[in-house]
């Protein structure tokens, strides 16, 4: 029997959650466990908890079933966290999870503190969908549930070309384009179209970029005065730190942008060696060795500078 269908099997009420600003493999795991759960248990009442996603995931099965309202809950008899590395990421969420009789952590983050009763945590898996994959019976994975994993693969793969993709992960994704998903579509509508505001912050993160540490470093910040200007909210902010990365010779990129309260949150993508996630975990964040985040106090010049204090260390 799958890990999945063990923890469920004689659950009664399940719980789903995953990290605050949930990103596309958030989305697409927390989605695709469950449509399993309802699927395959229908007896069996599920929660699922996540922050208002990105619209470019409501296409998703059953996405407008998801719960943001965070109200009181009975306690559940089994409660997943999905793609989160503690229990403070799961925001309003996190007291669903300790009330829980029983609880289960899948997630892929070289920097998760197995905090739950039981963790099943890869950190060198592409995604936290490809973990998902594994554990679920594979007879009883719709076309429905392949679309949540394959978007969920796609996003943390950077559409295949990071690292972290593997022989398994193209397997996996072999496997669940067999069932008729629209891969190419799915790809063009989550991951590369942007709105005409979308491609104006981008042009705007680039411009403003400035090259540290002999070059090897890029560093962009979009205040919130600048997406007031450009009429987007953070979750429109995707893709920058990635186009950041591919400038030639830059080993590290840096993109900053302002919350609601004035502080700043981080996001880090490498080429070459340096551990980023090391980096993210200086500030109380964390992630994996190629791409990590976490949020920051202080003046913008002041959140730079402690910035790149942390990445000369790494790049000597």
């Amino acid at each position: 029997m799958k890990l999945i269908d063990e923890k469920i099997t004689n659950a009664r009420r399940i719980g789903i959650a995953g990290h605050v600003r949930p990103d596309g493999d958030c989305v697409g795991s927390a989605l695709a466990l469950y449509n399993y759960v309802r699927d395959s248990y229908p007896a069996a009442e599920v929660r699922l908890f996540l922050e208002p996603i990105p619209n470019i995931f409501r296409f998703l099965h059953r996405s407008e079933e998801i719960q943001s309202d965070f109200g009181a809950e009975p306690p559940f008899d089994v409660f997943f966290v999905v793609d989160c590395g503690d229990a403070g990421r799961l925001g309003a969420a996190e007291q669903y999870f300790k009330d829980a009789r029983h609880t289960v952590c899948i997630d892929h983050h070289m920097s998760n503190q197995a905090f739950a009763d039981d963790n099943y945590i890869v950190a060198d898996a592409s995604s936290t969908c490809e973990l998902m994959y594994e554990l679920m019976d594979e007879a009883h994975i719709t076309r429905e549930i392949a679309e949540c994993l394959y978007t969920g693969i796609v996003h943390d793969t950077g559409v295949f070309q990071y690292s972290c993709t593997s022989k398994k992960t193209m397997h996996i994704v072999g496997c669940l384009m067999e069932t008729g998903i629209d891969y190419s579509k799915i790809v063009d509508d989550t991951f590369y179209t942007k709105t005409f505001n979308q491609n104006r912050i981008l042009g705007r993160a680039l411009v403003d970029a400035e090259l540290y540490l002999d070059g090897r470093c890029i560093v962009s910040t979009v205040t919130r005065a600048m997406m007031e200007e450009y009429e987007v909210l953070p979750k429109h902010l995707d893709g920058i730190v990635n186009q950041l990365r591919v400038t030639k010779g830059v080993e590290v990129a840096v993109f900053l942008y302002e919350n609601e309260d004035g502080t700043f949150k981080g996001s880090l993508r490498v080429n070459g060696d340096v551990n980023v996630a090391e980096i993210a975990m200086v500030f109380g964040g964390g992630g994996h060795v190629k791409a990590a985040g976490f949020t920051i106090e202080g003046t913008k010049e002041e959140c730079i500078r402690r910035i790149l204090a942390e990445v000369e260390k790494r790049l000597q």
